[in-house]
């Protein structure tokens, strides 16, 4: 498996990834008007204008198919994490935070992530560190659980 740094040409392999994955596993209980928007700021044009704006993604790659994406945002908020449904359960979505995390202290952040987990997910990101900050959240239909990762300490 490789891991690298996505540019603007992988906007559409990104996009297809996390509408998939989406479409199952986040939107599902949302208000239709909540799933359809989500999955709209997910499109192609969507994900462009988010490397546009500076979110800095890493895809990994097996036989040069895309089989994972994690977006940051200003190197402290894990935005997007989605890894293929054949390769879960393999360790990828755990790279892939190893690798953005390490990007984003190199990047200057001391070691305090944020992330708004689905309910899905959350279990994920538990074993990553991450504590709940709340219960869920809703906005707009949209429903989240705020999490925090503090790992000042850790030299990961």
């Amino acid at each position: 498996m490789k891991i690298r740094e996505a540019t603007l040409s992988d906007a559409q392999a990104i996009s297809s990834l996390a509408c998939s994955l989406s479409g199952k596993y986040v939107t599902p209980g949302f208000p239709a008007e909540a799933g359809d928007a989500l999955l709209k700021s997910m499109m192609v044009d969507g994900i462009r204008q988010l490397i546009e704006s500076g979110l800095r993604y890493h895809l990994a790659e097996i036989n040069g198919n895309i089989v994972g994406i994690i977006g940051m945002k200003d190197n402290v908020h894990l935005y997007h994490l989605f890894v293929d449904e054949v390769f879960q359960r393999k360790g990828i979505a755990r790279q892939l935070w190893g690798v953005a995390m390490q990007h984003c202290k190199m990047a200057g952040n001391p070691g305090i992530f944020t992330v708004n987990a689905s309910r899905y997910a959350q279990s994920v990101y538990e074993s990553f560190g991450f504590l709940a900050q709340s219960g869920p959240q809703e906005r707009k239909g949209v429903v989240t659980i705020p999490m925090q990762l503090d790992n000042r300490l850790c030299k990961v």
